[in-house]
C-alpha cells in the first residue's frame, strides 16, 4: 500500500472519529501496511494521536490537559518567544489545522519535516502539543543561529537554515519571500489584537 493511500486512510478515519474523542493508536504489519483504530485490539497497536491536547512532563508525571492557547503559551515561555510569534508562525503554517500535511510532507500545526520532527525528539508530528513544542524549538534555534534577526528566522524556518546562509540572507525564493511577509503581518495583527485561544 504506498503511503498516500495510507494517508487518506487515516484522514478518512480522523474524519469517522470527529466528535467521538477517542485516541488513534497504530499499527504497521510485517507486509509493511499500516493499520489504525480507536480500539486497539492488541498491545501492537501504539498510541498514535491523541484526541486531547496534553503536555507531557519529562519528569514521567501525568499529562497536563491544556487548551491550545495555554499550550503555546508554556512554549512560547520555555523558548523564551515572543507567544505571537507562535501563533503567527502556526496560523502561516497550518491555519491552526493539527492534522495538516503538506505536499512536501511536513506534519501538523508548524509543518515540521520528519527528520526535523526527528532531531527535534518530536515522536508524534500531529499531536498538536508535541508539533508546537518541537516547533517552538526550532524557531528558538533559528533565532539563535541568526543573532536575533526576525526576517532570516522567519526565512530559515521556511527555507531553513542554509539556505540563508548561502544567500546571505531571505533566499530569493518568492515562497519564502511570501513567508516572510504573511508571518510578519500575521504576528502584526496579533501583537494589536492578540488572539482567541
Amino acid at each position: 500500500m504506498s503511503w498516500k493511500i495510507q494517508l487518506l486512510t487515516f484522514n478518512i478515519l480522523l474524519l469517522l472519529v470527529t466528535g467521538a474523542a477517542a485516541d488513534i493508536y497504530r499499527y504497521v504489519d510485517a507486509d509493511g501496511i499500516v493499520h489504525f483504530t480507536n480500539d486497539p485490539p492488541t498491545k501492537k497497536f501504539k498510541l498514535y494521536r491523541r484526541e486531547t491536547i496534553a503536555i507531557k512532563p519529562k519528569s514521567g508525571g501525568p499529562a497536563i490537559h491544556s487548551s491550545l492557547g495555554q499550550i503555546i503559551r508554556h512554549y512560547s515561555e520555555k523558548y523564551s518567544l515572543e507567544e505571537g510569534l507562535v501563533h503567527a508562525v502556526i496560523k502561516a503554517e497550518s491555519n491552526y489545522n493539527a492534522t495538516a500535511v503538506s505536499k512536501k510532507g511536513a506534519l501538523g500545526m508548524m509543518q515540521l519535516m520528519p527528520g526535523t520532527a526527528r532531531l527535534l525528539k518530536v515522536d508524534n508530528p500531529l499531536d498538536p502539543a508535541e508539533n508546537i513544542g518541537g516547533g517552538s524549538r526550532y524557531l528558538r534555534q533559528m533565532l539563535d543561529e541568526f543573532n536575533g534577526n526576525l526576517d532570516f528566522a522567519i526565512a530559515a524556518y521556511n527555507a531553513g537554515p542554509n539556505a540563508v546562509k548561502r544567500h546571505g540572507g531571505i533566499p530569493p525564493y518568492e515562497e519564502t519571500r511570501t513567508y516572510v511577509k504573511r508571518v510578519k503581518q500575521y504576528l502584526s495583527t496579533y501583537r494589536q489584537g492578540g488572539t482567541n485561544l
